[in-house]
Parts: C-alpha cells; structure tokens; sequence
C-alpha cells in the first residue's frame, strides 16, 4: 500500500479543486495524466477515493474525506516548518546570538559594544560553566566569551591576552595608600570570598595559606559582581577578576594590584558548524581591543593609577 508523495499531492490538489480539471491546472499537468496517476492510487490503496460523475467533478467518497483530514494535517505541519525555517533564517541573518559568563556581560561586552558603529543586533545570553560550553558545543550560539577551561567539541578557540586578578577595596581604607598589595596586608582583614568550588577561588587560598596569612572568611558569593557590591558597602576587601574590578571601580570602589600574579585567562569560542557572520567577526575584534586596553590600564602602577 506505500503511496508517494507526488500522489498524495494529486489527491489533496483534486479535493481542492473538486475536479481533475482544477487539479491539473494547479499542478500544471494534463488532465489524463492526473486521471491515470489518480486510478493507481486508488488500486494501490485497495478502495475507492472518488465516485465520478458525468463531467470532471468527482465526488469524494468517506474514506477519502477522513484521509483528506490527515493529508490537511500534514500539510498544516509542513507549513509550520517552512514558517519556522524562514524565521530562523532572517532571525541568523540579522541579529547574533551571543553566550558569556555573567561577570563578563556586566564587565567586559557592554564596553566592546560601545566600540562598535552601529552596534549589531544581537541576544546576550549570560551563562554559567559548564552550561556555556555545553550550548556552544551544541552550535547554539555564534559567539561566546570565557574563562579558559580547555577544548571545547565543535568550537575554535582563541586565546585572549592573560590578565591578572587585583584586590577590590571600599572608598577610606587604610591599604588604598599602597599602590600594590602583598599577602601580609590582607591579614585579619574581613575578606569576601567567592564560592567555595569557583577555581580563582582555590588559587586565591592556596596563596594566602602558602603566605601564612590568615584572613576573616565571613561573606562569600559565586557572583563577583557581587562581591564588588559587597566590598563597596565597606563589608571587607576581596580579589576578583579584573574586568569586573574595573566595570565596578568608582567612587565607593577602588582596586590594586597584587605583588603576586593569579592569571586571569579568557577565550573566544566560535562554534565549527555555524556559518560566520560578519557581525560576530566585528565582535570578535572588538572584543579583544577591549582586553588589549583593559591589559593596558592594569599595567600602570601608582598612586594616580586609572580607574573607571
């Protein structure tokens, strides 16, 4: 009983058309053609779809008005897909789709953005390792910014520059007289911590515990965005990644850096499978003139250091 598709196409062409007259100007055929095809189908079938009458009209019989109903379906679903296909397709042609981790879509895209005229359309989608890297390597994004974690399936991954982590401090602290901090300074001092499985978190401890110097643990966040929000309300001092120090330095909140280097690494991943847009491309760029000047304001030391 396997039927093609050509004939199915035939069938619903004639139920619309309620002849084959109808049926073989819309599928630009000849009648006699549309009415060989048609009686095959029916033989194939093993029933009757249409009783005719004197003329072209054909009068469908029950059988074919429930199988109609199916075919109407088919085509309803199949109409879906194209409409669906056609969204994506303007949806891929302007506008990016774009995965970070959440301290770099506070810290780090808003200010590459800014550098870009016009900036392009684009969804930021703020994500947390391991997910980020689990979407990327789905192709579900054509950009993503983060924190070096090795390969990642079905991406290429570029290395930005290497920053270092620095020390976040409330606007009046005594250690803002410092133009660097060393282990010591942060003894007996209240110190927001991240979390306890965040990696700078691990290698933060390990310096302090290698130092011999212990701190007051008394707040601790996965968020160092967070954390800034934190220290800025005079609750303690901290070490967080640069890009945020930076985003979130102002009047209540002023950073150092270390005498100690705690490597701060980044990566773009652009997914293997996904055709590159222009648009990602000028991202891309933009973003690592971004690192490339935030590189460039931690490495001035000094009282009169730059902050933003």
């Amino acid at each position: 009983m396997n039927i093609s598709h050509r004939q199915v196409e035939i069938f619903r062409a004639v139920m619309q058309g309620g002849s084959l007259v109808a049926a073989a100007v819309a599928l630009h055929t000849s009648q006699p053609t549309l009415s060989r095809d048609l009686a095959l189908l029916e033989q194939r079938l093993g029933y009757r779809l249409f009783d005719r009458r004197a003329g072209s009209r054909l009068r469908p019989t029950a059988a074919a008005l429930q199988l109609y109903e199916v075919v109407t379906q088919h085509y309803r679903g199949l109409g879906e897909v194209q409409a669906a296909a056609r969204a994506l397709a303007r949806q891929d042609a302007g506008r990016l789709r774009v995965a970070t981790l959440p301290a770099l879509a506070h810290a780090l895209l808003p200010a590459a953005l800014a550098t870009l005229t016009p900036c392009p359309a684009l969804t930021i989608t703020p994500l947390e390792s391991p997910q980020l890297e689990r979407e990327m390597a789905e192709q579900g994004h054509d950009l993503a910014v983060a924190e070096q974690r090795g390969p990642v399936s079905g991406c290429r991954v570029e290395a930005l520059p290497t920053l270092a982590e620095v020390a976040v401090l409330p606007a009046g602290h005594a250690l803002l007289a410092k133009t660097q901090l060393v282990p010591a300074d942060f003894s007996a001092q209240d110190f927001i911590s991240l979390a306890d499985d965040d990696p700078y978190r691990a290698a933060i401890d390990a310096a302090f515990e290698q130092a011999g110097v212990t701190r007051a643990l008394r707040l601790q966040t996965a968020s160092s965005v967070a954390v800034c929000a934190l220290v800025a309300q005079g609750l303690g001092i901290a070490i967080v990644n640069p890009l945020t120090a930076l985003a979130s330095a102002g009047p209540r909140l002023h950073w150092r850096p270390l005498s100690w280097r705690i490597p701060y690494e980044l990566v773009l991943l652009r997914p293997l499978q996904r055709a590159s847009a222009r648009a990602a491309d000028a991202l891309a760029e933009a973003l690592r003139a971004q690192v490339h000047e935030m590189s460039r304001l931690l490495g001035e030391p000094g009282p009169g250091m730059r902050e933003r």
